[in-house]
């Protein structure tokens, strides 16, 4: 299944280009009262609501995909888990500019660990990242993001694509400078993700999929998933060994070469083999 959020709070099931509105089938979600679950209880379900979401397509109202707005996948994010330096040539350039790393000690992902982004930084692909400190460079970074759909806490390797809810793309925007990375990379629409949620069992293996990003009409970044240092299944084990990850959090898996600026008037361009692409705009905040 290919699941969008879309203008106020609808959801839709992606049919080649055609969204059907599907809704109705969240009146089978369980009612919940404060206080509310810090997860996400529509990605918690959702095994449980494929049935009535098929049913709802049957005859639900009709959209194509470029007369609405998408909103992120996930409406109740609880953490974004976040891979640094999880390429190799990445870590490379890295390294090489120090308009990116600023002085800051940069090490391969096994001691740099994972970092956490604010969920209040989450937006979907009909928002536009709107930038901050524009005195500063702000970056793109486009990766593969990770639904996490059933709880998990030391998550072994054999099981641990099993807690994938699904797929999306990610943009994670960061503001290069001295600061820890946490800071940088959590302003308001700093996280795009999107276009929709592509089901696990839709898309299948995680570890050979093309991504790439263009800035207007040029190429920033291409790479494969298979050059990942840590591939989905062990970022899972790896976060799961420090805290547990519920339903709706979302781990993003890292950005291959070809980072680099962008400023307000740019659109992003992002594609990822097997979900789809999205374009972003780029704007100044207000």
């Amino acid at each position: 299944m290919k699941l969008a959020r879309f203008n106020d709070h609808r959801l839709g099931l992606l049919q080649g280009e055609v969204l059907t509105d599907v809704t109705a089938a969240l009146a089978h979600l369980p009612s919940a009262r404060y206080p509310f679950p810090r997860h996400d209880i529509f990605i918690e379900h959702l095994p449980f609501l494929q049935p009535f979401i098929e049913e709802c397509a049957q005859n639900g109202q009709t959209h194509a995909l470029q007369d609405v707005s998408l909103l992120s996948p996930v409406a109740n994010v609880g953490k974004v888990v976040a891979a640094p330096v999880n390429y190799q040539r990445h870590m490379e350039e890295v390294l090489a500019q120090r308009d990116i790393h600023h002085g800051n000690l940069i090490h391969e992902i096994h001691k740099a660990g994972l970092f956490l982004k604010a969920s209040s930084s989450v937006i979907g692909a009909g928002h536009a990242i709107e930038l901050v400190h524009t005195d500063r460079r702000n970056d793109h970074e486009v990766e593969l993001a990770v639904v996490i759909g059933k709880a998990g806490r030391g998550v072994q390797l054999q099981e641990a694509l099993s807690h994938v809810a699904g797929y999306c793309i990610g943009l994670d925007i960061t503001l290069r400078g001295p600061e820890e990375r946490s800071l940088r990379k959590s302003p308001d629409t700093y996280t795009v993700l999107g276009p929709y949620l592509v089901t696990a069992d839709e898309l299948g293996d995680p570890g050979a999929l093309d991504l790439s990003l263009h800035v207007g009409d040029e190429l920033r970044q291409q790479a494969n998933t298979r050059e990942l240092i840590l591939g989905v299944a062990e970022l899972i084990v790896f976060a799961s060994s420090f805290y547990t990850l519920h339903p709706g959090d979302v781990l993003i898996t890292g950005t291959p070469q070809g980072v680099g600026p962008i400023v307000a008037g740019d659109t992003l361009h992002a594609r990822i083999q097997g979900i789809g692409a999205m374009s972003v705009r780029v704007a100044a905040a207000a």
